[in-house]
C-alpha cells in the first residue's frame, strides 16, 4: 500500500486531506501518511488530521511514499521539484464524483476536484490544480503547472499552455488558445486567443495593461 504525503498543511492541505479520503484509490492503492510543511506548527489548534511528519526541506522520501502538493503560487514548482530531485513520485488525485471521459490522457500530480467533468479525448499535462465543478470540454489540451479554479468552463478544442491561473467562473470559448503565464480574471469570457504573459478580465475579456 502506498503512503500519501501531502505537501503543505495549511488550509488547502487540510482540504486536500479530506479530498484524498474521497478520491479513487483511497484504501485500495494508498492511505494518507501525513503532511510535510516547513511550518511544523501549521496544524496547531486543528484536530482529526494526520501528523506533520517532517519539514519540506528536510524530508527524504521512503520507498512506499507518493506525493501530492497543496501549495500554490510561485513556490509550488520549487516545492515539487525539490521532492522530485530526492526521488519522490507524484500521483494524480481524482475525486470519486469527477467524470472522466473516453480516451482522456493525464500526466503526473494532477488534482481533479469534486463534480468536475473532463470530456472525451482531452489531454492534460502534469501538476495541474483543477478545482471542483469545472468543465473541460472534448478535445481540450492543457499543459502543465496550471491552476484552474472552481466553475471554470472550457469549451471543446481550447488549448491552454503552462503556468496559467484561471480564476473562478471564467469561460474559455471554442478553439481559443491561451499561451503561458497568463492570468484570467474571475467570471471572464475569453473569446479570442491570449498571448503569453497576459492578464485578462471582464466579459468579453480584455487585456489589462
Amino acid at each position: 500500500m502506498k503512503q500519501l504525503v501531502i505537501i503543505g498543511a495549511g488550509g488547502m492541505g487540510r482540504t486536500m486531506f479530506d479530498m484524498a479520503r474521497e478520491s479513487w484509490g483511497h484504501k485500495t492503492e494508498f492511505v494518507v501518511k501525513g503532511f510535510i510543511d516547513d511550518n511544523v506548527k501549521a496544524l496547531n489548534g486543528f484536530e482529526g488530521y494526520p501528523p506533520i511528519v517532517e519539514t519540506i526541506s528536510g524530508y527524504l522520501p521512503c520507498a512506499d511514499d507518493v506525493f501530492i502538493c497543496s501549495i500554490g503560487g510561485a513556490s509550488r514548482v520549487e516545492c515539487i521539484s525539490e521532492i522530485i530531485a530526492r526521488g519522490g513520485e507524484f500521483i494524480p488525485l481524482i475525486h470519486k464524483t469527477a467524470r472522466i471521459g473516453s480516451n482522456v490522457v493525464m500526466g503526473k500530480g494532477n488534482l481533479v476536484g469534486a463534480f468536475t467533468t473532463i470530456a472525451a479525448d482531452a489531454k492534460i499535462g502534469d501538476y495541474n490544480f483543477i478545482q471542483s465543478l469545472t468543465i473541460i470540454g472534448h478535445d481540450v489540451t492543457i499543459g502543465s503547472w496550471n491552476r484552474i479554479d472552481s466553475q471554470v468552463m472550457m469549451v471543446g478544442a481550447t488549448t491552454i499552455g503552462d503556468h496559467n491561473m484561471i480564476h473562478t467562473g471564467a469561460m474559455i470559448n471554442h478553439n481559443v488558445h491561451i499561451g503561458d503565464n497568463c492570468t484570467i480574471g474571475a467570471c471572464s469570457f475569453v473569446t479570442m486567443d491570449v498571448e503569453s504573459e497576459s492578464t485578462l478580465f471582464s466579459s468579453p475579456a480584455r487585456r489589462l495593461k
